[in-house]
């Protein structure tokens, strides 16, 4: 029966995966075709403002069918994830079973030994059932993703040393629990002596702190409209290192790298002595707090609001100069209009202009390979003949629903 629901588990991501896919190609050839100006029905073609139009619905729609796909298959990636993610983790339980065995033939058994591997059951048992409870969401993953359904590298980080100093304790407990000399019980205690696990408490303490100030830090930032977050449809694994946008992050890569540094060579200690708690030197404590400063600063300091910096009446070539009137595109230049994760054609047909009391959808104009209309600096859009001749105020919104600053114009009859 495992075989048989595995089996429906490929199919129907592969039946998802390929209606995604089939549907990008068709909107990437809607898109491409339209650029070339070709596939304009007669009714628009004779007007300039109405074929810009007429294409900009069209791609908008097939935009949408692509992300529709796209949360289909996302969906089946998610539970495809799960049992992979239970594959790695028992896999790594199994390396640790081989590496206790291979150590074991010239040394020989001993407790530690049976405990190490005791201990690394209960951990993998409970991801397990973790994974199991979180089977929607891509297992033993869930638990890490943020409000933006990205990796959160803060909490990824945090919840790595969690399960090494619940794994060390665990060792120690469980060496303590078959132990029958009173000696060997007075050692396995002094074992969690404060002074010894000082400064693994706090480099846990230091890494959950700061999962909870990023969380804290994010979430203000957001409501303030200080920082621009748009969902991504899914986690990925790249999450933990780049940005919302899929670039490499400084910050992120740094605190990921020392903490995996430190998280080994802790796990070293404790193999060489499971009879106490891996002793962390203040020298490799003080690296992870400048690692966790960096990476704070890092957060508190990204993002910013979309800013309107001049707006100007578009003029094509061959036009007469003049002022705004009802009819004529204006050009918006700024920053800040397409943020970090809304390059999709989908989130970029979500960007509204809001001239005086009329909102006004940004159109796509395509390009080949790309758009030419919206960016992140320019935004070109119709004054529509709703808009009252005078004074006007003109503010963007964003696909993360962000607004900017008001930049006043003048509309002439």
């Amino acid at each position: 029966m495992a075989v048989q629901e595995a089996g429906r588990c490929d199919e129907c991501v592969h039946g998802a995966r390929e209606s995604h896919r089939r549907a990008v190609a068709e909107f990437v050839g809607l898109r491409e075709e339209f650029a070339a100006g070709q596939g304009l029905p007669a009714g628009v073609a004779h007007s300039p403002g109405a074929s810009r139009q007429w294409v900009s619905d069209e791609l908008t729609q097939a935009a949408r069918t692509v992300s529709d796909r796209g949360r289909e298959a996302d969906g089946s990636r998610l539970r495809r994830l799960r049992l992979r993610s239970l594959v790695a983790v028992w896999a790594c339980f199994g390396v640790l079973a081989t590496v206790q065995l291979v150590t074991a033939m010239g040394a020989g058994w001993t407790g530690a030994r049976t405990a190490g591997l005791l201990a690394a059951l209960a951990v993998a048992g409970a991801l397990t059932a973790g994974a199991h409870a979180h089977r929607a969401r891509g297992g033993i993953l869930a638990p890490l993703a943020g409000e933006d359904n990205r990796l959160s590298t803060s909490r990824s980080v945090a919840t790595a040393w969690v399960l090494v100093v619940c794994y060390a304790v665990l060792v120690l407990a469980l060496q303590q629990a078959w132990s029958s000399a009173p000696a060997d019980h007075d050692r396995l205690a002094g074992g969690l002596a404060l002074g010894r696990g000082a400064g693994l408490l706090a480099v846990l303490a230091l890494v959950c702190a700061v999962a909870v100030l990023v969380r804290r830090v994010v979430a203000v930032r957001v409501q303030g409209q200080r920082l621009q977050k748009v969902p991504a449809d899914r986690p990925h694994l790249r999450d933990l290192v780049c940005d919302d946008d899929g670039r490499a992050s400084f910050a992120d890569v740094q605190y990921v790298l020392v903490s995996a540094a430190a998280m080994t060579y802790t796990l070293v200690r404790l193999g060489r002595g499971p009879g106490q708690l891996p002793e962390l030197p203040w020298g490799a404590v003080l690296l992870m707090a400048v690692s966790a400063a960096t990476y704070l600063a890092a957060k508190y300091a990204e993002g910013g609001r979309p800013v309107v910096m001049s707006v100007v009446r578009a003029r094509e070539a061959g036009d007469l100069d003049g002022p705004i009137r009802t009819g004529d595109d204006i050009e918006l230049r700024g920053s800040g209009f397409v943020p970090p994760g809304a390059g999709a054609p989908d989130r970029l047909a979500r960007m509204v202009v809001r001239i005086g009391a009329v909102h006004v959808h940004v159109p796509l104009i395509p390009v080949p390979g790309g758009f030419a209309n919206p960016t992140d600096t320019v935004l070109t859009v119709p004054v529509p003949a709703e808009v009252e001749p005078g004074q006007v105020d003109v503010q963007v919104v964003t696909a993360a629903g962000v607004e900017s600053n008001r930049c006043l114009i003048e509309v002439t009859y």
